[in-house]
């Protein structure tokens, strides 16, 4: 297991990286920690619904990491862990995020950490019969994190015209603007847009009109630890 790193190869191909400019990408690249693939195989299923439709073969020495528990074209990875995490506190568990791959998807699950003494099954399903998908050994498989249970359900959403709050409209409009004046100089040889490349107002915390966001906690990068060995368990030290 491993903080997310931000790194993503389709993002290191674009031109010039222009990807990592995206900073919601970035941030939610590395909000989480991931459990790596132990050792390479390739999965194939044939379309039909039966276990034996999905057949795993091995890359390398080792025994393949992954089943056919369900049917179906779910292809499972038994996570061999119990998580505890704070009371009312649920774990999030799903497939690395941004980094999607082809033939199969991974699918996703909310399990209550605080309390249950269960293991669980990280599944992905094919999204198509006779495509042969490849996992690596250190791939990560899944991606983690604490939410806080119920946290939505005592949430109440609404809707509202954004002139009832002048001054956010004015600012987005000031926004609009500027984003359409930006994209129309970026095609215009020797522009300040072109020497910028981007604009960097949301990635520097800093709202249309240059001045900082009211909040000032804006951050650019997510630093997890990783996982240790430590002392006998408490549920202060989680």
């Amino acid at each position: 297991m491993r903080p997310a790193p931000v790194d993503r190869a389709w993002m290191d191909a674009t031109p010039d990286r222009f990807a990592y400019r995206c900073l919601p990408l970035n941030i939610a690249n590395a909000h989480g920690w991931e459990l790596l693939c132990p050792s390479a195989f390739a999965a194939t299923w044939s379309g039909r619904a039966s276990l034996e439709a999905v057949t795993i073969t091995s890359l390398g020495d080792a025994r393949p990491p992954a089943i056919s528990h369900f049917g179906s074209g779910v292809l499972t990875f038994h996570v061999p862990c119990v998580f505890r995490t704070e009371p009312k506190f649920d774990l999030m568990v799903q497939g690395p995020i941004n980094s999607p791959k082809d033939g199969i998807s991974a699918l996703s699950a909310i399990i209550e950490t605080d309390w249950a003494p269960y293991s669980f099954t990280m599944n992905w399903i094919f999204t198509r019969p006779n495509a042969t998908v490849h996992f690596e050994r250190g791939e990560p498989f899944c991606h983690v994190f604490p939410i806080p249970r119920a946290m939505l359900e005592k949430l109440t959403p609404e809707l509202h015209v954004i002139s009832e709050e002048p001054k956010l409209k004015e600012l987005h409009e000031q926004w609009q603007f500027n984003r359409l004046m930006f994209n129309t100089d970026l095609k215009r040889t020797g522009t300040q847009a072109q020497n910028e490349k981007w604009q960097k107002l949301y990635y520097r915390g800093l709202n249309p009109d240059g001045t900082p966001n009211d909040l000032k906690d804006h951050r650019t990068r997510v630093r997890l630890k990783p996982f240790v060995k430590s002392a006998p368990y408490s549920r202060q030290q989680s």
